[in-house]
């Protein structure tokens, strides 16, 4: 898969504003890895959805994956 584009909610943006400078900085440079790599080791689907999740640090990013439209669209992020 080549690279996606990324969609970020604007409720997930406002989380990821609330965070401290060092942990937003390293979970935007988490979601800016999706684009290419949309299903990292780690990344685990949740169960009767359709999305995904990883971990970063103390914090979880659930996004999901529309294939046919290559874009990741960020839901949300939460301790």
């Amino acid at each position: 898969m080549g690279s996606c584009r990324l969609r970020i909610k604007k409720s997930a943006a406002q989380e990821i504003e609330k965070l401290t400078h060092t942990d937003s900085i390293r979970i935007i440079q988490a979601i800016e890895k999706l684009a290419q790599n949309p299903r990292p080791v780690g990344s685990q689907k949740l169960s009767g959805q359709e999305k995904f999740r990883i971990r970063v640090g103390n914090y979880r990013v659930l996004y999901e994956i529309i294939d046919h439209e290559l874009i990741i669209f960020i839901v949300k992020v939460a301790h």
